[in-house]
């Protein structure tokens, strides 16, 4: 398991492009037959890539139980699933859900024994989980993309004509603090979440996809007066402190699992980044 520390925004302006991508982005999360997980001390977040086969994969066979100091994974967790693959069941002590293509899930602090099986032969499964501390055991939930709740933004003009899905939300699902959804940029729209912003109540954590391996995005990060970028390819995360723009163009339509944790849910809860005064 790899762990990312917190960093003073004062120290990212000196990093160059290497300590940029040791600090922020997360590359690898998934490999085939095999769970990876990465630990950030920001907010304790952790991101998860699951790749199943027809071999159950057990979660907590993967977890450092040290780390997080419980006898497993959720005991004083939460847990969000969306599904970027093909069909797959999670199973956990007392249940099981199938979740199909862009399906999300909910599993709430005290879920025992958290397993993933493919129901497929297909090789493209990608299970991208995120969990942050909980203080309070709610109701495991489904989460259809027929359920979530879609947001239309931007424009053609712009270049960020966007979908965006609404999955882990407190207008679909109860949480303790973790919320998570789908960005969906149309053809011909590029940029995303600008004008940037900031939120200094939640950290966020943004994972690309439906990147062709032409393709990138460029990631914008650091204090809206110190700005960096990273180069990310398809299925790659970038941590966002709280502190931090998070924002992206690519060189084509793309989509991204945005999470967040931290004091507030309120998805609209923003310090939007006047454009003069960006740099």
């Amino acid at each position: 398991m790899k762990i990312y520390h917190n960093i003073h925004p004062l120290d990212s302006k000196g990093y160059d492009t290497t300590r940029l991508r040791e600090e922020y982005l997360c590359p690898n999360l998934f490999e085939k037959g095999s769970i990876n997980v990465v630990y950030s001390h920001i907010d304790r977040l952790v991101a998860i890539g699951v790749m199943p086969n027809k071999e159950t994969l057990k979660l907590d066979n993967f977890i450092d139980k040290k780390q997080f100091g419980t006898n497993y994974f959720l005991e004083r967790r939460e847990l969000g699933i969306v599904n970027l693959g093909e069909k797959v069941e999670v199973r956990y002590k007392g249940g099981s859900y199938i979740l199909e293509h862009l399906d999300a899930l909910y599993l709430s602090k005290e879920t025992e024994s958290i397993e993933f099986l493919s129901l497929t032969d297909s090789e493209n499964n990608y299970l991208y989980c995120l969990s942050s501390p909980a203080h309070h055991k709610y109701d495991n939930q489904l989460i259809k993309q027929s359920d979530a709740k879609v947001i239309k933004l931007g424009s053609q003009e712009n270049a960020n004509a966007r979908t965006i899905y609404q999955y882990i939300h407190p207008d679909v699902v109860r949480t303790c603090q973790l919320c998570l959804g789908v960005t969906h940029l149309e053809s011909g729209s590029v940029w995303n979440t600008m004008p940037a912003h900031t939120h200094v109540r939640r950290m966020e954590i943004y994972l690309y996809f439906n990147i062709k391996p032409s393709q990138v995005v460029f990631h914008f990060m650091g204090e809206p007066s110190e700005t960096r970028h990273i180069v990310l390819r398809d299925k790659q995360a970038v941590f966002s402190p709280s502190w931090s723009i998070h924002s992206g163009c690519g060189t084509q339509n793309y989509s991204f699992v945005w999470g967040m944790a931290g004091e507030n849910q309120t998805y609209d809860d923003m310090d939007f980044i006047d454009m003069n005064e960006i740099k």
